[in-house]
């Protein structure tokens, strides 16, 4: 289900990779519920060996800057950015950036950390941020970094010097492709890709991809891979990656939560790459890489994937780790909705029910059936209580299932049909 790792945890700029023991890792920069600032000052790995990518092992704090452990001593306490790593000839590496453009690497001996002896890329520090590493076949390291133009070149064998006669500039714009930040840069077959937050709709809110015949282009732009747009009234970015596991391709990307760009999750969906190298956009989605919601078990409300109107997900205090919808209503039900994609209603329900609170309507519409049901909530401040209807059609199949919100100061906890 999305988001893929505990409610509890906020990681954002995901960078997945396969490691020699098998196991899909992830490493990515760590948000703080509500703190209203990117990022923090540890980076942790999760991993898996899951093909539907439901159980994750954190593997902790693998690297940290702060004041008390700065593990960058000439970024001492700066906050981490996004980062990458890979492996190459028996070492694993963790590149990462921060807040004032440093751009640096550190080494392990395992996947999982700890790394340390962090050191300077010489060339990229202090340039720009979000450092995207990739080892070719023949074992040629490339090293991409930048905000707004994306530059690259080849890494000497020690993984941490630029070869400067290799210098790219320029290798995305935001005027060509959109780019923003946040590359990202796989192989499929015998064509590079590129993916990257991309400004082309008007917020940062996509990841698109770009196609070239070498590490350092010319890029050609294909189109957008996802799109997180209504995932939260405060959306603004968003940052992530492609990887294949176990036959299957996915796009890790992440959303936000919280009326907040900086609580943001990491979310995965399946994808696929066409014979002619084009990535079709897919939508965003509750599921995930697992099979569809079962409708007749009760759904969390905050596994909604898009959101329209005032609404938002926010920590559920009165249920520790499970959060909660809030600030539903408040407008028609065209202006105020949650969508949950995709629900599979069997051979079909004849009942709908929402644990609730406050004061208004829900609606429930699918769509194949439209709005067939409505729930009415009448209960006292933050009381919930269950109330459902009976359904005007019988829904069934694999289906998009919205909640519409008509009424104020309405909690959604979960729902769900018989």
């Amino acid at each position: 289900m999305n988001p893929i790792l505990p409610r509890t945890f906020h990681m954002a700029d995901a960078e997945a990779h396969v490691m020699p023991d098998g196991r899909l890792y992830i490493v990515g920069s760590t948000d703080t519920s509500g703190s209203g600032t990117y990022c923090g000052t540890v980076h942790h790995i999760w991993s898996t060996d899951d093909p539907a990518l439901e159980k994750w092992i954190d593997h902790g704090v693998v690297f940290e800057n702060s004041e008390r452990s700065p593990g960058i001593p000439w970024a001492k306490g700066v906050p981490l950015y996004a980062p990458d790593m890979i492996h190459k000839n028996g070492r694993y590496y963790l590149y990462m950036c921060g807040a004032n453009a440093f751009e640096a690497v550190a080494t392990a001996e395992k996947p999982e950390g700890p790394y340390t002896d962090a050191c300077k890329i010489e060339g990229a520090d202090g340039d720009s941020i979000d450092p995207a590493i990739f080892v070719d076949d023949d074992g040629s390291a490339y090293y991409l970094w930048g905000q707004f133009h994306l530059r690259g070149a080849k890494l000497k064998d020690n993984m941490y010097e630029l070869d400067m006669s290799t210098y790219t500039d320029n290798i995305l714009t935001e005027q060509l492709h959109g780019f923003h930040e946040g590359s990202s840069l796989r192989k499929i077959g015998s064509r590079y890709y590129i993916v990257y937050t991309d400004i082309s709709r008007g917020r940062a809110t996509c990841m698109s991809y770009a196609v070239a015949d070498s590490p350092l282009g010319p890029y050609k732009k294909g189109g957008v891979i996802v799109d997180n747009i209504y995932c939260d009234p405060g959306t603004w970015n968003n940052h992530g990656s492609i990887q294949e596991y176990k036959g299957r391709t996915f796009v890790f990307y992440h959303r936000s939560s919280q009326n907040s760009g900086t609580s943001r999750r990491v979310c995965v969906e399946p994808i696929t790459v066409r014979d002619d190298g084009s990535i079709p956009e897919v939508p965003m989605t509750s599921n995930g890489a697992s099979d569809p919601i079962d409708a007749f078990c009760e759904i969390d409300a905050s596994l909604a994937c898009r959101m329209k109107g005032s609404l938002y997900i926010v920590p559920d205090p009165q249920n520790p780790g499970a959060e909660k919808l809030t600030s539903c209503g408040g407008g028609n039900w065209t202006e105020a909705w949650a969508e949950y994609r995709t629900v599979d209603l069997g051979s079909g329900a004849h009942r709908f029910f929402v644990n609730a609170s406050g004061f208004g309507s829900i609606v429930l519409m699918t769509e194949k059936d439209g709005r067939i049901g409505r729930a009415e909530v009448n209960t006292d401040g933050a009381v919930f209580s269950r109330s459902g209807a009976v359904l005007d059609k019988v829904p069934s199949g694999v289906q998009t299932v919205w909640l519409l919100f008509d009424g104020s100061g309405m909690e959604v906890r979960s729902f769900g049909f018989e």
